[in-house]
């Protein structure tokens, strides 16, 4: 180690050659005057070439390995979660098979376009005189796929989890209650007098990615998870990012992304992933 002698306070580890006279420059008062050195200039690891500029370098990383494993620890983390076939199961394909419309099986992981698809739902609900009512009512048999709370619970015991859904508040409601009632960003729904669905208004466009992007502003790290073609752009933005029980066109479509079938799994790789 070498102390600056003209009353500065700080030693210096890694002290600046400025040059063959073995002048050091000191980081915190700037003094250029000579260190009092207690080993040669050489054990600092400092180049004596003529007009060099070296900083010394410490013999092994364990000084940089602390800084990265602070740096990791002072992150703060927040998952992002798909909620349809993910945690619960499609709402639609479920009501599809209560109404005995098969149209209605139509989902995310078939159609990117999730603008069409809503016109195309509204639609045909219309032409078949369904609403709200008999939608929530097939909504309330439904129970979040086997596991999933489980999974949910262990999850936020360890980080802070949000669900991000291009479902609805009208449609989510027993779900979450079901779930433990977890922070949830969705849309709502224009539900006319008489029942019927007249429209429905996005929270913002492209909600999962401008989620995730804002959280990101505010100092997050997020890691996200999803099944469908909406859920790739969150996926692909984030620290961390896994399909989950994914299309296999999805899958292959894109193989960069790591994909998982079971909850203890998906568990264990967002975990490593802090």
């Amino acid at each position: 180690m070498t102390r600056c002698r003209w009353a500065c306070p700080f030693t210096h580890p890694r002290p600046i050659q400025l040059s063959l006279m073995s002048r050091l420059k000191c980081h915190h008062c700037s003094s250029f005057r000579n260190f009092v050195r207690r080993k040669p200039i050489s054990a600092y690891g400092i180049s004596l070439k003529p007009r060099a500029r070296a900083v010394a370098r410490p013999k092994n990383m364990l000084y940089y390995s602390r800084l990265s494993k602070k740096k990791k620890e002072e992150e703060m983390n927040i998952v992002c979660l798909d909620v349809e076939g993910v945690l619960v199961p499609e709402i639609w394909i479920a009501f599809a098979e209560a109404s005995g419309i098969p149209e209605l099986r139509r989902t995310t992981r078939d159609e990117p376009d999730y603008d069409k698809l809503m016109r195309w739902r509204l639609g045909i609900l219309k032409e078949h005189g369904l609403g709200l009512r008999e939608i929530q009512k097939v909504i309330s048999t439904i129970d979040p796929l086997p596991g999933a709370r489980e999974f949910l619970d262990a999850l936020r015991a360890r980080t802070q989890v949000i669900l991000i859904s291009d479902t609805f508040e009208q449609f989510a409601g027993p779900l979450m209650e079901k779930l433990g009632r977890p922070t949830l960003f969705c849309n709502t729904l224009d539900v006319a007098p008489d029942g019927s669905i007249a429209g429905y208004r996005l929270r913002v466009e492209k909600s999962k990615l401008a989620t995730v992007r804002a959280l990101q502003s505010i100092g997050f790290e997020t890691i996200a998870s999803g099944d469908s073609f909406n859920d790739l752009a969150m996926i692909e933005a984030s620290k961390a990012g896994f399909l989950f029980r994914s299309t296999e066109a999805i899958k292959a479509a894109h193989p960069e992304l790591p994909a998982y079938e079971e909850y203890d799994e998906l568990l264990a790789a967002i975990t490593a992933a802090f």
